[in-house]
């Protein structure tokens, strides 16, 4: 199967999604933004992948389709050949956000499951076929509502809550850690993810605390690429720390924090870590370390879905996870995300299982490249 075209349509959904404010700035247009990227070949077959946005649907969407003249002519099966090609004309010219060829990636799998008749996961080579779900909270500005909300997460079979406190003060997200404790007992799986927003005293004396509260694991205390000290966070503390979801270039970025112990367990997803290529390059390397890779929410559903046979190839991977309101962010596939009381199950419809949804897809565009 040779590539014939690239074609990259810029969207942006019509209602409001909770949380989108938070996720793309305030002063961003209502409606979340994304990228839909289609691939077909000169034998009349096509694979389509929603993408992230990133700062502009617009802005991307040009920068995506700027990959068109590099993909033409190439087999859909030489995906080795271009993850590696992709790394080389990146660094020598283009230096594209980290976003940009997980899309690609995914749709060059997707044909080639699709043509041996295989879902995604089987094609890849299945561990699983059903992955538990948890879900993460977007910001709120008191314990009360991070209770509610956990409280509702639970009672709808998620496997874990993850949180991501205010982060106005540490005494005041620590509160807020406990109170969610209290509220949903002691066995209920916790988590907890300041993005970023830490010192190394603060991250200690926050660990320290999830310690006492029995939460799973603290994510992303300090940024990712703070090395020095998230190693010292990481051999002081018993919880595990996670993190490396935004270091580009995976999996040679995340080799030595995997190899030097500077996070318990690393992050990756089809979106920001380079594909499903990348993930499982991430993942194995970790697994010879004895090492989880949890997969990172990649925000739109139909990336989700391809994180969720991700999930079911990979052993050393606990959950999917997804954004709450799990329903705000469920558009762009028809029929959904396949997920019941909490649990996962993997479509075995050829490919990705699900088909996008195409009358949602045209109300939502803006610019086709």
């Amino acid at each position: 199967m040779k590539i014939k075209s690239l074609q990259i349509r810029a969207a942006r959904l019509g209602r409001e999604v909770a949380g989108a404010g938070q996720l793309q700035g305030a002063k961003r247009p209502r409606g979340i933004e994304f990228l839909v990227y289609t691939i077909a070949t000169e034998c009349g077959r096509s694979a389509s992948m929603f993408g992230f946005a990133g700062a502009s649907a617009i802005g991307s969407a040009h920068l995506a389709a700027s990959l068109g003249p590099f993909l033409a002519g190439r087999d859909v099966h030489d995906r080795e050949w271009l993850w590696h090609d992709f790394r080389v004309q990146d660094r020598f010219w283009s230096l594209l956000p980290i976003y940009i060829y997980g899309p690609i990636d995914a749709c060059l799998w997707l044909l080639a499951a699709e043509a041996a008749q295989l879902p995604l996961y089987k094609y890849i080579g299945a561990c699983r076929d059903h992955v538990p779900v948890y879900v993460s909270s977007m910001f709120h500005q008191g314990a009360e509502a991070y209770v509610a909300e956990a409280l509702a997460v639970q009672a709808a079979g998620y496997a874990a809550y993850k949180l991501h406190p205010p982060g106005k003060s540490v005494d005041e997200d620590l509160d807020i850690h406990a109170a969610v404790r209290q509220a949903v007992g002691a066995r209920y799986p916790l988590m907890s993810d300041p993005v970023a927003r830490l010192t190394l005293p603060q991250a200690l004396r926050y660990g320290r605390r999830l310690e006492e509260l029995d939460y799973l694991w603290l994510e992303e205390p300090m940024a990712d690429e703070n090395i020095t000290a998230l190693r010292e966070l990481t051999r002081q503390l018993d919880i595990a720390v996670v993190g490396t979801e935004v270091i580009a270039k995976h999996p040679y970025s995340v080799a030595d924090c995997i190899a030097t112990q500077v996070v318990d367990a690393v992050r990756a997803d089809v979106s920001w870590s380079g594909g499903i290529t990348a993930v499982l390059k991430t993942a194995h390397l970790a697994e010879a370390f004895n090492v989880n890779c949890e997969l990172h929410s990649t925000i739109l559903h139909p990336l989700e879905l391809v994180n969720l046979h991700l999930c079911a190839a990979i052993q050393n991977c606990s959950y999917l996870e997804l954004l709450w309101p799990v329903e705000d962010f469920a558009f762009g596939l028809k029929g959904g995300l396949p997920i019941a009381a909490g649990v996962a199950t993997l479509p075995d419809a050829p490919g990705l299982g699900r088909e996008l949804d195409w009358d949602l897809i045209d109300d939502a565009t803006t610019l086709v490249i």
